[in-house]
């Protein structure tokens, strides 16, 4: 996106309150200083939460998507991203929402560089935060501006150094998800009856504790009760993905656990369930943007 443009989003929706007191708040003034190399920081994992900080010039990721909540604050220069068939542009004071399984990609818009947090919310967190009463919040606007959210988000990403404390973290989600909804539009997400839900976390259990094998149509089948079809529609009605999705997802956290701790790229493709390393690159890049290999990296130079 060309600097011009990006003058253009900043006088169409940036709100300079916002953005000065994002200029002073904490979580900015943490990450002052002089300027670091590009790298990403992960924070410790706290009931499926993941939390980073990213540095980066130039194109960041490549077009990938995940299967949580990515909720964002960027701290300095301007975050760039194509979302739903449109380019957005993200200034500090604001706060990003992409919704699981949404195409996306990342890159700062200026040769000034980038740096941001994001924090990765499992919807099964939202479901239960709700009480199983409501579905999963679609926020069509990616980017937007209010202060309520944008602390809560501040405080959730303050410390990647260590794991929120448990009532600090059951405040968090329920404020994220009140966050979420009131931008949501205005169609009704339906969560499904009980027995189907039950039926959905029975089946995610179940791919979570063998998502280093196959797991068939028939397993699941069993599991919930119900035929193959109505399993994969309650399944992505519940958790905003699909059971084959789910699986592949936890064979990566599995094996991005493995890589930071300093594995082999083979080593964590093996003990993940991938057929290969190659098979494992493709479903990296096609997740998280970036191969495995330039993964490490960036962590290493964090």
């Amino acid at each position: 996106m060309k600097r011009n443009s990006v003058e253009g989003y900043a006088r169409e929706y940036a709100d300079p309150n916002e953005i000065a007191a994002a200029d002073a708040g904490r979580l900015e003034r943490s990450c002052e200083g002089a300027e670091k190399p590009d790298g990403i920081v992960e924070a410790p994992s706290s009931r499926g939460i993941e939390r980073i900080e990213a540095r980066f010039h130039g194109n960041g990721f490549s077009p990938h998507r995940h299967d949580t909540y990515a909720l964002g604050l960027t701290l300095s220069g301007v975050q760039t991203f194509h979302y739903r068939d449109a380019a957005r542009a993200s200034l500090p004071g604001n706060v990003i929402v992409l919704h699981p399984d949404e195409v996306h990609d990342g890159a700062a818009g200026t040769d000034d560089g980038l740096r941001y947090r994001m924090l990765y919310l499992p919807p099964e967190r939202l479901i239960e935060a709700a009480g199983g009463a409501r579905g999963l919040p679609f926020v069509p606007n990616p980017v937007i501006s209010d202060a309520e959210f944008r602390q809560c988000l501040a405080e959730a990403l303050d410390d990647l150094d260590a794991e929120p404390q448990e009532l600090l973290l059951d405040d968090l989600i329920v404020r994220l998800s009140a966050g979420l909804w009131r931008h949501a539009d205005a169609r009704k997400a339906d969560a499904g009856t009980p027995p189907a839900q039950a039926a959905v976390l029975r089946c995610r259990d179940h791919l979570r504790e063998n998502c280093d094998r196959t797991v068939s149509s028939e397993e699941l089948e069993e599991i919930s009760g119900f035929d193959r079809y109505t399993t994969a529609r309650q399944f992505r009605r519940l958790l905003g993905t699909s059971p084959h999705r789910y699986l592949v997802m936890r064979r990566l956290d599995r094996a991005k656990a493995l890589l930071s701790r300093g594995g082999s790229l083979a080593d964590a493709a093996a003990d993940a369930g991938f057929a290969d390393q190659a098979h494992f690159t493709r479903h990296f890049k096609k997740t998280f943007g970036m191969t495995p290999g330039r993964w490490q990296a960036l962590q290493r130079s964090a």
